[in-house]
């Protein structure tokens, strides 16, 4: 499916998980497909939260709450035609600042944790250590029920869960 084969009303979509999990290719795809804005969630951390990712160093709450506030913006921006970002959400707590006032969809991306360890080693050039694995998922709280969240199994091909995706996104309301 392109672009042009493919349509869908516009949303937003945050593609979350922990990193590794497959988000920017997914989300780059489902943009790609229906002609909506891309954003990598991870291009809007601060200098500073870069240096201590890559510095093996996990980050806290306080780290994340601007970084947050960034992603919250470009959906705020991207409200009326839609848009897809990458962000790892990965407590409800964050997802609350990134749907506050929004109507937002959350697919969230999971994988058995040695596929992604194995993902995190073997990718060029990101900040991301695969050291930090441990404690994004200690971190982690997947989506409750009520959160309008569609889960994917990011274990099976880009092209496999970019179907699986649509098939949801078609079936959901949002």
């Amino acid at each position: 499916m392109s672009g042009s084969q493919a349509s869908l009303p516009p949303r937003l979509v945050v593609v979350m998980g922990v990193s590794g999990s497959g988000k920017t290719t997914l989300a780059q795809s489902l943009a790609t497909m229906f002609d909506w804005p891309f954003e990598e969630g991870d291009s809007l951390h601060p200098a500073a939260n870069v240096e201590k990712m890559h510095g093996g160093i996990p980050l806290t709450d306080d780290d994340r709450a601007p970084w947050l506030e960034k992603c919250h913006d470009w959906l705020v921006a991207h409200r009326e035609g839609g848009g897809v970002l990458t962000c790892s959400a990965l407590k409800r707590a964050y997802r609350d600042v990134l749907r506050r006032d929004l109507s937002v969809t959350f697919v969230y991306l999971h994988a058995p944790e040695a596929l992604i360890a194995s993902r995190m080693t073997h990718r060029p050039g990101h900040f991301m250590p695969a050291s930090l694995l441990p404690s994004q998922l200690a971190t982690l709280e997947p989506p409750g029920a009520d959160e309008h969240a569609i889960e994917i199994d990011s274990k099976y091909t880009p092209d496999q869960a970019l179907s699986e995706i649509v098939e949801k996104l078609r079936h959901d309301p949002a």
